[in-house]
């Protein structure tokens, strides 16, 4: 994993436009060296968040326990028991089978797992998520389930890969929608580093950044 050292200027200018806004900041280290998590931990931060989960479970046996671990990937059913004993928030769930086998896993380890619905806005192919009739189906579906070892707390979205910042904005908005369309949902987990200021302003209240804070990712 490439060693780079973070980018503290960044960090400062991001964590106080976020503390403003009261906004959660999840630091996006996938592909990034212990090292430099340690390195941002040192300076306070305690949510990251990872992609794979080998490389999410290798890394919290080196790091400190107090760390919050946020899974934003796509998480196959098969590898859910792997991350279940610590992990804080899983924001990709895009079926009523993952989130039964969160469940299962959140029970064996005695544990109430947080997680957040993903919900597919962008014009891409390649992006996992559940339409807004899927949404809806499985949010009924949640009432009449009795899950306890999960706790279903908000929505999460990518905006398509775009500099069009108005179709990204629109993206946003209608997720928003969606996020207000549900009682008691708390988080809305959208933005990145090239879109996170527009995030907040459509209503986030938690932002994944990666290369901001790491610099570029190695191809």
């Amino acid at each position: 994993m490439p060693t780079m050292p973070v980018n503290k200027s960044n960090f400062h200018s991001i964590k106080t436009q976020l503390a403003e806004k009261q906004v959660t900041l999840v630091a996006v280290s996938k592909t990034k060296s212990v090292s430099a998590i340690q390195e941002l931990y040192n300076l306070g931060h305690r949510d990251f968040g990872e992609n794979y989960v080998q490389e999410l479970v290798d890394k919290e046996a080196l790091l400190p326990k107090d760390i919050n671990w946020h899974f934003i990937g796509h998480l196959q059913t098969n590898k859910v028991k792997l991350i279940a004993p610590f992990v804080q928030l899983i924001h990709g769930v895009d079926s009523l089978k993952l989130l039964k086998e969160i469940n299962k896993q959140a029970e064996k380890n005695n544990r109430v797992i947080d997680c957040l619905l993903q919900v597919h806005i962008a014009q891409e192919e390649t992006k996992f998520g559940l339409n807004e009739e899927e949404l809806q189906s499985l949010v009924k579906e949640l009432a009449k389930l009795e899950m306890k070892n999960v706790r279903v707390c908000g929505l999460m979205g990518m905006a398509s890969f775009t500099t069009d910042i108005q179709k990204v904005r629109k993206e946003f908005e209608y997720l928003k929608e969606l996020f207000d369309s549900v009682p008691n949902f708390e988080i809305l987990s959208m933005g990145m580093s090239s879109d996170y200021k527009t995030a907040i302003e459509e209503g986030s209240t938690m932002v994944r950044i990666g290369s901001l804070l790491f610099g570029v990712r190695e191809k």
